[in-house]
């Protein structure tokens, strides 16, 4: 093995920079070929591109040969390759996938500029920007979030201009006085020799769509109309079974997915003993955790489709970008 990564070293020095210069190309390197989605023992030079494309879509300057010096050769998409950026720093002006946050919350992400009445907005969650229903339009949003170090005034970059509020479950066990109520009600029963008992009744809310709100920046120039890792978006689209998409968030930074479920309803925890229910959401699987909140997602035409909220160490919940613009009435 040694003379043949040896060998393979050699023939890589002599051809690299001539692989290069191919406008797909942006790293080789030597490793294990892959086959039919499996790896294989087999040692050779790989070329990593932008986008694998089949080769009737390329000129013979842009394929890549199956042998390099009577040697295999390999091709793996692994798209553009950028310096990684902090999403938790401050920005101005401030794109899309970064942190940010209501003055009472710890952080979140901002996800995207939307448009009302010809300006733009922040768009972003409820939780995030509208801190759970408990906010006042009016309210700082600061970049970064609290959590990230965001401090008022300094870092205050825009202001709570509207939100869907929550609907949210009670429920018996949360509420002293029904209880209370019904306990006294149901002794004096008792010793009025009734069989009649009273209880307290947990209350069914509403169901929700979306999880959303916006923020309007104090100045136009201190936002940036694109996300950082991905660039601007080319649109709105649909969400659909089976869609690969991505998102950048202030937690995870770019990450990719698929869309696993639609026509999904979910219980969404709040914190201790606060749900809400949710309807017609899109599931992905592992694409975010706690503080991605807020994170556009897009497909890989880089179109809306979608606004993450919530999920679980195995799954991601999204709602459906035109039920966050029919609500909030905005638009791209």
């Amino acid at each position: 093995m040694e003379r043949e990564l040896s060998n393979l070293k050699g023939v890589l020095q002599e051809n690299r920079n001539q692989l290069l210069t191919r406008p797909n190309v942006v790293a080789t390197g030597i490793g294990y070929k892959a086959s039919g989605g499996k790896t294989t023992p087999t040692l050779s030079i790989i070329c990593s591109v932008v986008q694998k494309l089949p080769s009737s879509k390329l000129s013979p300057r842009e394929m890549i040969p199956s042998t390099i010096g009577g040697l295999p050769t390999d091709v793996v998409q692994t798209g553009r390759i950028r310096a990684f950026q902090s999403h938790t720093a401050r920005y101005r002006p401030a794109p899309g996938g970064i942190s940010i946050g209501h003055k009472d919350i710890t952080a979140g992400t901002l996800g995207c500029l939307v448009k009302k009445g010809g300006e733009f907005f922040i768009l972003s969650n409820n939780h995030v920007l509208a801190n759970s229903n408990a906010a006042q339009v009016g309210d700082a949003i600061l970049q970064p979030g609290p959590y990230d170090g965001g401090r008022f005034p300094d870092d205050h970059l825009a202001n709570l201009e509207a939100f869907v509020p929550i609907s949210f479950t009670g429920g018996s066990s949360k509420c002293s006085t029904a209880r209370g109520v019904a306990d006294f009600l149901n002794s004096l029963a008792r010793a009025l020799g009734s069989d009649a008992r009273l209880q307290a009744i947990t209350t069914q809310a509403e169901d929700n769509l979306v999880d959303a709100a916006i923020a309007r920046p104090l100045n136009p120039a201190e936002v940036k109309d694109e996300i950082l890792e991905i660039g601007p978006l080319s649109g709105v689209g649909s969400g659909g079974l089976g869609m690969a998409i991505k998102k950048s968030g202030r937690t995870t930074g770019l990450t990719t997915g698929e869309i696993q479920q639609v026509d999904v309803t979910s219980t969404v925890q709040y914190g201790e003993n606060k749900t809400a229910r949710f309807t017609d959401q899109l599931l992905a699987g592992a694409m975010s955790q706690g503080g991605d909140s807020g994170s556009a997602i897009l497909d890989t035409q880089n179109r809306l489709i979608g606004l993450l909220f919530a999920g679980s160490e195995n799954s991601t919940i999204i709602n459906r970008i035109e039920h966050v613009f029919s609500a909030l009435g905005v638009s791209r």
